[in-house]
Parts: structure tokens; sequence; C-alpha cells
């Protein structure tokens, strides 16, 4: 049978350089101001997020453009409808467009200040 062996004594390890700065985490936007690899992942990510935002809101604007001569097609009996003597078709592209479009703008502004501020606070983090 072997006998357990004692551990080695321990021994404390010191610097010569006694003036040495500790070195302590990286701050990220250090990594950006230097152009580091890791700052173009940082820069790549925030890219890759607004391009996803921008192709959600063309999808959803060709979408929404795109249903009305669907339906039209569909539903003949829209081709004919007049409100206040203004053809539905008409009625529908200048007037119920504009909001829309209006309100996809601005969701679009608030997501795209909303992924700035998130990319900023990864970036100032300590």
């Amino acid at each position: 049978m072997s006998t357990p062996q004692e551990p080695p004594p321990r021994v404390r390890v010191t610097s010569s350089r006694r003036g040495a700065v500790p070195v302590g985490p990286r701050p990220p936007a250090r990594d950006l101001d230097e152009q580091t690899v890791l700052g173009d992942v940082y820069l790549r990510g925030l890219m890759r997020a607004q391009l996803r935002l921008s192709l959600a809101v063309l999808a959803l604007t060709v979408v929404g453009l795109a249903a009305l001569p669907v339906t039209l097609a569909l539903v003949p009996a829209t081709q004919g409808t007049t409100v206040f003597g203004v053809p539905f078709p008409w009625l529908v592209l200048g007037v119920a467009v504009y909001p829309a479009a209006w309100v996809l703008a601005r969701w679009y502004a608030r997501q795209s200040e909303r992924l700035e501020a998130d990319f900023a606070d990864v970036v100032e983090a300590p």
C-alpha cells in the first residue's frame, strides 16, 4: 500500500516590480476606442440588432401596403364602395396609410433608441 504524501509547502510569489499597477477588468469602451476584435464584436452586435429592426419595419410596411390590392382582389365589393363620395381604395390610400406609417415610424424610433441605450449601458459598464 502506498503512503499518503504530504503536499509541498506553500510558497508566496511576489512581483519584483513594486510599482506595478494591478490589471483590472477592461471597460468595453476602451475596446471600441482601440478598435480591438472585441470592440468589433460589440459593434457587429449593435448593427445586427439595428438591421433586424429595419427589416421588421420594412416587412410590416410591405405587408401593410400589399394588403390593399389583395383586399380589393379578394373582396370585389370594396372596389365600388364609396364613403362620402370618395372611393374606398382612395380613402384607404389617402387617409389610413399615413397614421399607420406614423405609428410604425414612431415604434421604429423608440426601438432604435432602446437598442442604442442598451448598447451604451453595456459599453459604459465598469
